[in-house]
């Protein structure tokens, strides 16, 4: 079993920046792809980013795309994502979460139903 910490988030003014991180316990995380998601007040959870086991291969929402970097340290057990140019609308709550499946070394999963375990969650607010 592998538990997921969520941490980084905040309050930002628009256009500001925020990085998250996202530790796990366990041996198997760095087998695993790992995603980023997020859900605003009365809306369904979206996917955000997800990485590949390896880091070969990252995928992005159109919405983040040129402004979000997701990133992992296997080493350290740690999935980041850079936040940068944020807006209000990009104010929710962020989870991250892990997909024990293989499927080749570029595995990107994109939907909350293909993860296996998931974070607790963190805020990020966007101020304007």
């Amino acid at each position: 079993q592998v538990r997921l910490v969520e941490s980084g988030g905040g309050l930002v003014q628009a256009g500001g920046s925020l990085r998250l991180s996202c530790a796990a316990s366990g041996r198997t995380f760095a087998s695993h792809a790992m995603g980023w998601f997020r859900q605003a007040p009365g809306k369904e959870r979206d996917f955000v980013a997800v990485i590949s086991w390896n880091g070969g291969s990252t995928d992005y929402a159109n919405s983040v795309k040129g402004r979000f970097t997701i990133s992992r340290d296997n080493a350290k057990n740690t999935v980041y994502l850079q936040m940068n140019s944020l807006k209000p609308e990009d104010t929710a709550v962020y989870y991250c979460a892990g997909d024990v499946d293989y499927d080749g070394p570029y595995y990107t999963p994109t939907s909350p139903s293909q993860y296996d375990y998931w974070g607790q969650g963190t805020q990020v607010t966007v101020t304007s």
